[in-house]
């Protein structure tokens, strides 16, 4: 039996992995906390939430969060506002809209979303400068991460708008092979990818004969091969994080100076967390996966 056979089975094992391993606080998810938006983009009524810690500051950061596919934004995981209390930066958790196979998403290119008409990299552009300019956030440290389709969202964000975001950071994400094919890197990018090993709704090895129906997507390792190569990163340096108590073991592989991600910027770096056995989640019962992508966006903070 193929482990990926329909787009219905990736979002319902999407949705399991999500609600037993996301920690969700009954009562005190984004719909309670968060203000919700709506914002008219391409002829469409486009609905986000937004969260601005008390403790935030002039200048802040802005961070864009990305739900997978099938998913609602006022279902992310609640640990998403305790990361952001802690870092004192803006939360923005945007709605997909419902694509042709009748499910939220981001549009990435799969098969079933042919005939889709959101520019989703435009729609996430524009709303981060909207929100700068709006709550006088940071005009150049603005990071996006996102899960499964919103991890895919994450790649082509990469390629297509590096310079909208500081930084990436992809959980469960994927680079598809028409964007391999199609697209580039066309400048250095700060790039952190967290992947488990037995993911089988987005496969560590990859999908070439596009057995999902997802179309064909690369290997993890290939897809971030990708990154680390245009960012030229001379260096790799691999830490074993303390493994939890019955949980996967993590290995962080880092690949370190790289060509400035901007003029006078930082070398470019490239983080992938690998998960040894972790299924499509966002790892955060694994490691402090919050905590880790805020560590990683704020070593880009001007």
């Amino acid at each position: 039996m193929t482990v990926r056979t329909t787009f219905l089975h990736r979002a319902l094992v999407a949705l399991c992995a999500f609600v037993l391993s996301c920690g969700l606080l009954s009562g005190q998810g984004l719909s309670r906390r968060c203000e919700h938006r709506t914002v008219r983009f391409q002829k469409m009524d486009r609905e986000y939430y937004l969260y601005i810690p008390a403790s935030m500051k002039p200048g802040a950061a802005l961070v864009i969060a990305l739900h997978g596919h099938g998913g609602q934004a006022e279902d992310m995981p609640a640990a998403l506002l305790t990361t952001a209390d802690k870092g004192g930066f803006a939360l923005c958790v945007p709605q997909g809209i419902i694509g042709p196979e009748g499910h939220p998403g981001w549009n990435v290119g799969y098969p079933f979303q042919k005939g889709m008409k959101s520019d989703d990299v435009a729609f996430i552009c524009f709303l981060a400068k909207k929100l700068q300019k709006e709550f006088g956030l940071s005009r150049s440290d603005a990071f996006l991460t996102g899960m499964s389709n919103g991890g895919e969202m994450c790649y082509l964000t990469a390629m297509r708008a590096p310079e909208t975001f500081k930084a990436i950071a992809s959980i469960a994400g994927l680079t598809m092979e028409w964007m391999a094919r199609d697209l580039s890197y066309r400048k250095p990018v700060h790039f952190m990818e967290v992947h488990g090993t037995e993911d089988h709704v987005s496969e560590w090895l990859g999908d070439p004969e596009d057995k999902g129906g997802w179309g064909a997507y690369l290997p993890v390792p290939v897809a971030v091969g990708r990154i680390v190569a245009a960012n030229g990163c001379l260096y790799e340096q691999v830490e074993e994080l303390p493994q939890k108590e019955g949980r996967h073991p993590v290995t962080l592989y880092r690949f370190t100076d790289g060509k400035p991600a901007a003029n006078g910027g930082a070398p470019a770096e490239v983080w992938l967390y690998k998960v040894q056995g972790g299924g499509h989640s966002w790892a955060n019962g694994d490691m402090d996966t919050f905590g880790l992508i805020w560590e990683f966006f704020s070593r880009f903070i001007d």
